[in-house]
């Protein structure tokens, strides 16, 4: 038997339940916004230019300039191309697109606990 626990960060009491919290939260960024600015990453890591990248992984250059601008999902058997051609692993980009779309997040909370300069 599994028991789960959810932790709240606001309390829910009466009226206020229904209304949304006050602070407006960023929105995350897409994931195929976070697999672009990655995959564009690990190429120009490795100095491999879009046409060479493209040619290696049989997917035309625009095609593979869209997925680099976020414009295009890309399906599990192209990204497993694009990666191989950029000889690193789909669960290497994975986790780095994961910290792409970890930063705002992690921004608006490091600026909702950090000290003001006025408390330093």
């Amino acid at each position: 038997m599994n028991t789960s626990t959810a932790v709240l960060e606001h309390s829910v009491t009466g009226a206020s339940a229904s209304a949304a919290p006050t602070t407006a939260r960023t929105p995350e960024p897409l994931l195929r916004e976070a697999l672009g600015l990655t995959l564009r990453a690990f190429r120009a890591d490795k100095g491999v230019t879009l046409r060479e990248l493209a040619g290696v992984a049989r997917v035309s250059p625009g095609y593979l300039s869209e997925l680099e601008r976020g414009r295009k999902e890309v399906s599990s058997e192209l990204l497993a191309s694009v990666c191989h051609a950029l000889d690193c692993s789909v669960s290497d980009v994975l986790i780095e697109a994961a910290g792409y779309m970890a930063l705002p997040s992690m921004d608006e909370e490091l600026a909702h606990t950090a000290p003001a300069a006025s408390e330093l």
